[in-house]
């Protein structure tokens, strides 16, 4: 079942799409307030950062505190598991459209 609504402007949105988009900023909203209240409720502590930033092909890794190789870590598992599948998905696109 494919519903679309006609904005002012004629573009068509589909309102599944529309649905999913309020339902993940929600749930962002919500992790949101969770994480706040954690910390302040939880008290001091201490606290690790560490993600991957790419700019073009190149990776920046930053991490910082007591767990931060681990989060390091896991963040480039993850980066490599979503390139990995981002190269997938754009070679059988390929492959559909010829």
């Amino acid at each position: 079942m494919h519903v679309e609504d006609d904005l002012g402007e004629g573009i068509a949105v589909s309102s599944r799409f529309f649905t999913f988009l309020t339902l993940g900023l929600a749930l962002i909203f919500i992790g949101v307030v969770i994480i706040v209240v954690a910390s302040i409720a939880l008290g001091g502590g201490s606290g690790s950062v560490g993600g991957v930033i790419f700019i073009g092909p190149i990776p920046i890794v930053f991490g910082s505190g007591p767990d931060s190789v681990w989060l390091i870590l896991i963040s480039l598992v993850i980066t490599v598991i979503s390139l990995t599948l981002f190269i997938v998905l754009i070679r059988r696109a390929r492959r559909v459209k010829n």
